[in-house]
């Protein structure tokens, strides 16, 4: 598949035993570009068990994908009704850390950026699309287009969100990693996530019904307890788990950082 990089080894634990699991049809995802290719082939791991693309795409098809945004990732997005989604977000954290600078990474609508401002913290994003930046900048918000790992900060946050984004790193121990780093001695990480450790993942699959192996955007399924271990892995403490709102099947993990 010429459009994407092939893991010789598998992305989190690089065992090199990988097997097949699911062959899927991305053709109906909104981003979907005919020169992409329709087929998503995905491999487990048969150390840690974990499940993954085949690989992860080249800068020139990610281009083409960032080419388009869905409606939902866009500044503003439905801003009245996701401000109720993410200040219930927000306060789960708050037990945790309620001051300091919060980034969010991969931050689309903004909505968690906006709230997490109303509560008091100062909002830092990190967004792929170039769009999406400058709309964040134009409303007073400190804003880079950069991935996790080149972010141009030099402070440390109280909090770092991933909330659906680590799924679509195609090495996420990178990206964990580079918020340790981003992180205060006391600071927490809220990612979130689908979870295919599930019963509803698993009627999902029985009714032919389950839309992440089609998503394009997406190079891992992760498991709870996988997830689990890939975060102490990092130097992060689980201390919270929780059902996410934001989209199916969705699980959602509050971690703080080890010393």
């Amino acid at each position: 598949m010429t459009n994407r990089v092939l893991f010789d080894t598998c992305p989190l634990c690089e065992c090199s035993f990988l097997v097949d699991s699911i062959q899927s049809d991305c053709s109906k995802h909104p981003l979907f570009q005919a020169s992409i290719g329709a087929e998503m082939r995905w491999k487990q791991c048969t150390n840690c068990a974990h499940v993954f693309t085949e690989g992860y795409f080249t800068d020139e098809a990610c281009k083409l994908i960032f080419n388009k945004t869905n409606a939902s990732q866009q500044v503003g997005y439905q801003v009245e009704q996701q401000r109720h989604v993410s200040s219930r977000l927000i306060e789960k954290v708050l037990p945790y850390a309620s001051r300091g600078i919060w980034m969010d990474v991969g931050f689309g609508n903004g909505s968690l950026l906006f709230t997490a401002q109303e509560y008091g913290f100062e909002p830092v994003g990190l967004d792929l699309r170039a769009e999406n930046v400058n709309a964040m900048t134009s409303l007073g918000i400190l804003a880079f287009c950069n991935d996790l790992t080149t972010a141009p900060l030099d402070v440390k946050c109280a909090v770092v969100s991933m909330a659906d984004v680590l799924e679509h790193m195609p090495y996420p121990k990178e990206g964990l990693r580079a918020a340790w780093n981003l992180l205060d001695d006391s600071g927490i990480l809220f990612v979130s996530m689908p979870n295919m450790e599930s019963v509803v993942w698993e009627a999902l699959d029985q009714n032919n019904a389950n839309p992440y192996w089609g998503e394009l955007e997406h190079y891992h399924n992760f498991s709870r307890s996988r997830l689990f271990k890939l975060l102490l892995e990092t130097g992060f403490e689980p201390v919270r788990y929780g059902i996410s709102e934001r989209y199916r099947v969705c699980m959602e993990v509050i971690a703080r950082k080890l010393i």
